[in-house]
């Protein structure tokens, strides 16, 4: 290694593992959503249609605070930007106060919407950095550190959020469901702490942030940047944008919609099942770490990406949901609570479409040049997915009475990332 070589890795240390730390808290906040959402749906008296307003008013902030955000950025910088965010995010937590006293689904809502707005602004900051503070060809081993990083947090998060709130319950559905009124209370008081902790460790990062030298990163204005008028005319950011979107949504259904699938198929340790999908997307994180561009690149993987994902709607859908055969072979022998075959399934998509975000991000930034902090929110609001994908999903499971049926919408999504990384990704003009 040269001098050069050993002087930018050495700077890079430092905003790497601040922002390895941001993307800790991603997952913190973003998966504690899937052991919120059974909870919710008890504190709240919600079928399940209504128990994905969550996901909704969450991920629909990426959708309308993108391009603010990232004019924010624009003038604020990345520092104070990302110093900004996670302001925003602390107060977010402090309003599951209000929310857990009151028990009132509206409020739980608003502050999900506003700790979703602070994320915004961090995504849009983080992803791009990440992508240009090495070399473009291991962009997605990188992105998939973070990832690691992202879904480590949701691997312990279920456990010590049920740990919490759970402390002296009994945690069967059929309990849950006999709760009275002023135990309904209670355990929605529970919800307290888990989010002061929260402010708590976003005040920290704040200082951390503030008063440590992160440099501002370079992005190379090439002369695909130059000719073209406006980011529009970027096919493979708009196609991205939109494999985003079907990622993301894909991705919120297996990590979110677990633990209310279980519920519904009287799984016991139904609280901590995100924690199963999160498993299995730190295996597909790994994967990439190891494997790209070593043995295999980015576009492969989003192709083995796009075909695993296809080949876990099929076992959803036909798998019985009596049986927890698969899962008995696979960790039974652990001693790790086996899970009906579906249910596996759903916790297997999280494998299937990991290396998705990391082999999107820099497929779709290439070429960009000074459009690339614009190409970085449009990319962002493809996380909109994560609102309006589970809603459909929700609507289809409550109107059919059937969850396990309705992850077919899944299956055309799984095979738009297949298009993008066969052909979208290649596209420079319309």
């Amino acid at each position: 290694m040269d001098t050069a070589q050993q002087e930018n890795t050495n700077t890079s240390i430092l905003p790497m593992t601040i922002i390895g730390l941001l993307f800790f808290i991603f997952g913190f906040v973003t998966w504690l959503n899937g052991s919120l959402m059974p909870f919710l749906k008890i504190i709240c008296g919600l079928n399940d249609f209504q128990t994905f307003f969550v996901t909704f008013a969450f991920y629909i902030a990426y959708f309308v605070m993108a391009f603010p955000m990232a004019l924010v950025l624009k003038k604020t910088g990345y520092r104070n930007g990302m110093a900004l965010g996670l302001a925003i995010m602390a107060v977010g937590s402090l309003l599951f106060i209000p929310a857990a006293f009151s028990a009132e689904y509206w409020v739980f809502l608003i502050a999900l919407f506003v700790l979703a707005t602070g994320l915004t602004i961090l995504q849009t900051a983080s992803n791009p950095y990440v992508v240009f503070v090495g070399p473009k060809e291991s962009a997605a081993m990188r992105i998939s550190i973070m990832g690691i990083i992202n879904k480590a947090a949701g691997v312990v998060v279920p456990i010590v959020f049920a740990a919490i709130i759970l402390s002296g319950l009994d945690s069967s559905p059929e309990a849950l469901a006999k709760l009275t009124e002023a135990e309904i209370q209670e355990l929605s008081e529970r919800l307290v702490m888990p989010y002061i902790y929260m402010a708590v460790a976003l005040f920290f990062l704040i200082g951390l942030v503030k008063f440590t030298n992160l440099p501002e990163i370079q992005t190379e204005e090439d002369e695909g940047g130059e000719e073209k008028g406006n980011i529009l005319q970027f096919p493979q950011v708009i196609l991205g944008t939109v494999a985003l979107f079907c990622y993301v949504g894909v991705e919120v259904i297996a990590g979110d919609s677990i633990g209310v699938f279980g519920s519904n198929l009287n799984v016991p340790h139904f609280a901590s099942l995100t924690s199963y999908t999160m498993v299995f997307m730190v295996l597909g994180y790994i994967l990439g770490v190891v494997g790209i561009p070593r043995f295999f690149s980015q576009t492969q993987a989003l192709v083995g990406s796009g075909i695993a994902g296809c080949a876990c709607i099929v076992g959803i859908l036909l798998s019985d949901p009596t049986s927890s055969g698969l899962s008995e072979i696979l960790f039974g022998w652990t001693g790790i609570a086996t899970i009906p075959n579906p249910v596996l399934f759903v916790a297997l998509m999280g494998m299937a479409h990991a290396l998705v975000w990391p082999a999107v991000w820099p497929l779709a930034l290439e070429g960009l040049g000074k459009y690339t902090a614009q190409g970085s929110a449009l990319l962002i609001m493809g996380i909109v997915g994560g609102a309006i994908v589970p809603m459909a999903f929700g609507s289809i499971a409550e109107g059919g009475g059937d969850m396990q049926s309705a992850y077919l919408l899944c299956l055309p999504l799984y095979l738009y990332i297949l298009y993008y990384a066969l052909r979208g990704h290649k596209k420079r003009t319309w």
